[in-house]
């Protein structure tokens, strides 16, 4: 039993906890009550999920929300296999008769009939309808529904219906303070701390600034990556260009003030 639990910690993978969201989680999942995550892109909304997933012994899955994304690809359809028509699961039925968690990664990119089928998961009733099979699904044992989307990219087009909200409870995460985000990069990064400390340093200079019409700052995921370039033996002033630089805009003018900054943060390549 011992060594079962030890092998099941080793699995869970890494994070860096900001506050009180994962005894949020753990509430959460215990009173079987659905959970939205908001926060900026590459703040660690997914890795938080996965690492509480493991931590809770539950399978998890996860649907990347796009565009194109539809009621039926969440729920399920007919197929013609071999001559006949069969009803195939979507991801969101698959969780909810397995008792997983179902994690819906920046929700409100799907089209808009998607909220619609979570409503009857978001409340009391803990069902799924399945209109086009006249099935009703009680969520199994285990089953939690978790969504998320980034504020900022929210519009009058694209955001969640108070019907929808309301079904939830909120946590808000944002980019982790100083010292937990250089203990991200070091551990998830593979650098020495004082390489971290570079890192976290530009991280912060860069969202300071406000002069240039960036869609999003650097990132704690962008830190991880300039680190894991710079721990293969890339210089690490091109690897913050790389990773960073180049991955928040393609203006020339502002990549050349962004690289400015990561001149006087960073210094010169080796």
């Amino acid at each position: 039993m011992e060594m079962a639990s030890a092998r099941r910690l080793a699995a869970v993978p890494f994070y860096a906890a900001q506050g009180g969201e994962c005894t949020l989680f753990e509430h959460a999942f215990e009173r079987r009550l659905p959970l939205l995550i908001k926060g900026p892109t590459g703040c660690g909304k997914t890795r938080f999920v996965e690492h509480m997933a493991a931590r809770l012994g539950r399978p998890l899955v996860t649907v990347s929300c796009h565009d194109d994304l539809s009621a039926a690809d969440l729920v399920g359809r007919h197929l013609i296999v071999g001559g006949d028509t069969v009803w195939s699961d979507g991801p969101l039925t698959r969780a909810v008769r397995e008792g997983a968690i179902c994690y819906l990664d920046e929700v409100v990119e799907a089209r808009k009939d998607t909220t619609v089928v979570l409503h009857p998961l978001a409340d009391d009733r803990r069902v799924l309808p399945l209109e086009r099979t006249g099935e009703t699904i009680p969520a199994a044992p285990g089953f939690m529904l978790v969504i998320s989307y980034n504020p900022g990219y929210q519009n009058l087009l694209k955001g969640l219906k108070p019907s929808t909200r309301q079904r939830f409870v909120a946590l808000a995460l944002g980019y982790p303070p100083a010292a937990i985000e250089r203990s991200i990069v070091e551990a998830e990064g593979g650098v020495d701390a004082a390489t971290a400390q570079r890192l976290v340093q530009l991280a912060q200079a860069l969202r300071r600034l406000t002069d240039h019409d960036l869609e999003e700052t650097a990132s704690t995921r962008l830190l991880v990556m300039a680190a894991r370039l710079a721990a293969s033996g890339l210089p690490l002033r091109a690897a913050c260009r790389a990773a960073i630089v180049d991955a928040l805009t393609d203006d020339a003018e502002t990549v050349a003030a962004l690289d400015d900054v990561v001149r006087a943060v960073v210094g010169d390549d080796d």
